[in-house]
Formats: structure tokens, sequence, C-alpha cells
């Protein structure tokens, strides 16, 4: 089952009761708050108070986007218990702060072993762990975020997905059904490969593929809008329409 939702972030300079009552006007489902600007980590106050405005709007908490890298010095502790009072099932990490081609076999080995230990710390939560699937980092091409998965090896390590701009139609789809047994989010997005915003609308040829790549999925996951054209809330109630087709039309 896959769930509508929004990416906090796609709106940096909205309040977080401007977007719950966004997210409820698309109609959407869960929104992904992030730790950069809406819900800091440490700020537990806020976070429990986000958690209340998120359900009091009809909506549900998707994730925690914490920013958090796994070759931070933050202590993961403070992350952690931000999202524990924000009531998220999931936090979503960066693996690392390099390209994969970049980061030494020593740097990769470290940031598997702090992801083991943050994935035990979450788990006593009862909260699950994902990777950003991003470049500048170990998840910026397929061999290496399987690679990153299997290494890992842990029950609490997922990752999310997202149409990466730098890769072809073909390595996307490949990625994506490579990735589908550690998959939970996607992040939804319509860009050009030069990194233009456009109307999701127009991405749809794409965004039919991939849905199909994942159609078979029993898994509860959300596909989150992340980024609309202008960065304009009237923006997103178009992408939201269009979101609800699809997941109509092709799942």
């Amino acid at each position: 089952m896959i769930k509508p939702g929004l990416v906090s972030i796609t709106f940096r300079k909205l309040s977080v009761q401007e977007i719950a009552h966004l997210a409820a006007k698309a109609e959407l489902v869960g929104i992904e708050w992030g730790g950069d600007v809406h819900v800091p980590h440490g700020d537990v106050d806020t976070a429990r108070a986000v958690k209340k405005l998120t359900a009091d709007a009809g909506l549900e908490v998707a994730a925690y986007g914490s920013y958090y890298r796994c070759d931070d010095n933050i202590p993961f502790g403070s992350v952690l218990k931000t999202a524990v009072a924000l009531g998220a099932p999931l936090i979503r990490v960066w693996a690392g702060t390099k390209g994969s081609a970049n980061t030494s076999a020593e740097e990769r080995a470290e940031i598997v072993e702090n992801v083991r230990k943050i994935a035990d710390m979450a788990a006593t939560e009862g909260i699950k762990i994902a990777f950003e699937y991003h470049g500048k980092t170990l998840t910026d091409e397929v061999a290496s975020t399987i690679q990153l998965l299997q290494e890992v090896d842990h029950s609490n390590v997922y990752t999310y997905w997202q149409p990466l701009p730098t890769h072809s139609l073909a390595e996307r789809l490949t990625g994506l059904e490579q990735v589908k047994p550690w998959l939970t989010n996607l992040h939804v997005f319509s860009w050009t490969d030069q990194r233009e915003r456009l109307p999701l609308a127009e991405g749809e040829s794409f965004w039919q593929q991939y849905f199909s790549v994942i159609k078979d999925r029993r898994q509860q996951h959300y596909a989150m809008i992340e980024f609309v054209k202008d960065d304009k809330p009237e923006h997103l109630l178009e992408d939201a329409k269009t979101l609800h087709q699809w997941l109509t039309k092709y799942l």
C-alpha cells in the first residue's frame, strides 16, 4: 500500500502550522518532518507539539527527515529522542558526506559500524532507520547502495528511493528493482536532467514506469512529494492531485 505524503522541507520558509494545513488541504496522508528547520534535533517540546499538530490536522507522521549523516560527530541519542517525541516510525539518515568514489575503505567501514549502532538504538524504540537515496553519499549509485545495505546487514536498516537526475532512466529502473527488498518510502518529484523543477504531471511517463516496478509490493510505503515548481504552495495542490491520480491509476 502506498500513501501520498509531503516532505516538509519542500517549504522551509513555511511554519509547521502552514505546512500541516496545506498537506490536509491537498488531501495527503502523511508528512515527513525535517530536522533542519521544522523539528530540530533535541527540541523535544517542538517535536511533541508537531506530533499533536499533525494528528489534529488528520494527518500521520510519516518519518523524521533527520539529516543525520552516519559519519557525524553529532550524538544520535538527541536525534532518536526527538523522533520518539515526534511519533515518527522511521528516521531518514544520510550515508556519509562523500560520494562512493571518494570514500575510502576505512571511512566506509566506519559508516557501516555507525549505522549498525544507530539501528540498534532505534530498534529499542520501534523506529526504523532508512538511507536517503542521494548524490555525494554512499547511496549515489546502485552498486554502492546495495553493497552498503549488504555490509550493514541489519534487519532495522532500509532505504528510500528517488529518481536521481544523474542517472539514466534505465539506471533508475534497475536501481529501484534492486533496492526493493530494503525499500521504505519514495520521494516524488519531476525534474529535468538539469534539475529544473517541473509540474509533477510532466513526469508521468517516468513515474508510470517507476510504479510498475513496485506495484507488487504489499508493504506500506509513503510516496512523498518533495520539491515543487517555484516553491509555491499552490503548485503542491496541483501536484497532489496528480499523485492521487497516479496512485489510483498505476497501483
